[in-house]
């Protein structure tokens, strides 16, 4: 059934049109893979000037549920997705650098979304999921790997075992949550005093973390991943909030991470300050 378009009003104009495209979501008319009319024809349909609809298609884009490509051929034009990792990440990591949320809430968030996620992960990830996460575990253990990779690597790494876990939801998050934070947790990383002693010790945990997955012990593997993150934890908001550390360990928190895990999952507690 083709879709009904109606003219909106044209008071804040943009905002209506999105209203109007939002209800053919709702209502069902508008799928994700189905494209708009062109400007042309959709925006006197809608009663409203192509500068107005223009706008409101870019409100969209942003938010991930269209992409507008350019030109005239079968693929140009405004087409309806699903794309709300960026958006979300995006979204959060602004209103986090506006003090809408603090530190110690995202990352306590990111705590909650990844035990259930790992220990998820456990049940229903699977074997090319995990192989792939191999791959990069594989990846982040060379030699030849600098920070900015590395965290590249372990933002890949923590949102495909998201994704493996069976919940499109909670790997959108968990991908949202740790965009917001990237930065820091990259600051971290370069702060480091021994950085491949450091890139050793975080990954030794990603191997121990994919070894419990494969192995079905999900709880384990969500008490791995908790103490994994809340390494890092102590150390950003220690530096958010201006301490530059009373106990004299500013400068040897990096080289810690290195000494802490004399096994593959044996850092526990305070041991990793600088996880990711």
């Amino acid at each position: 059934m083709p879709v009904e378009w109606q003219p909106v009003r044209q008071s804040r104009t943009h905002e209506l049109v999105l209203q109007s495209i939002e209800e053919q979501v709702l209502a069902g008319e508008l799928k994700a893979g189905d494209r708009l009319p062109p400007e042309r024809e959709l925006a006197p349909v809608l009663g409203v000037s192509r500068s107005a609809l223009r706008e409101a298609l870019r409100v969209l884009e942003t938010i991930g549920v269209l992409v507008a490509q350019p030109g005239r051929g079968p693929d140009s034009g405004a087409r309806i997705v699903r794309n709300p990792d960026d958006a979300l990440g995006r979204l959060l990591r602004l209103h986090f650098a506006l003090g809408s949320y603090s530190l110690h809430d995202v990352l306590e968030a990111r705590v909650v979304l990844e035990r259930s996620s790992w220990g998820a992960a456990a049940r229903h990830a699977a074997a090319e999921d995990l192989d792939a996460a191999e791959r990069l575990v594989d990846r982040m253990g060379q030699p030849d790997v600098g920070v900015a990779e590395f965290n590249d690597l372990d933002t890949r790494f923590h949102v495909l075992i998201a994704s493996s876990s069976g919940n499109a939801l909670t790997s959108t998050l968990t991908s949202a949550v740790r965009e917001s934070v990237r930065p820091l947790i990259l600051h971290a990383l370069e702060s480091a005093d021994d950085w491949p002693s450091t890139a050793g010790a975080l990954n030794a945990q990603h191997a121990q973390l994919l070894k419990l997955v494969r192995e079905g012990r999900g709880g384990e593997a969500a008490d791995l991943v908790e103490r994994h993150i809340r390494g890092l934890h102590g150390t950003l908001v220690d530096e958010n909030d201006g301490n530059d550390g009373n106990d004299g360990n500013d400068g040897n928190e990096a080289t810690d991470a290195a000494e802490a895990t004399d096994t593959a999952g044996g850092a526990e507690g305070d041991g990793v300050r600088r996880s990711v």
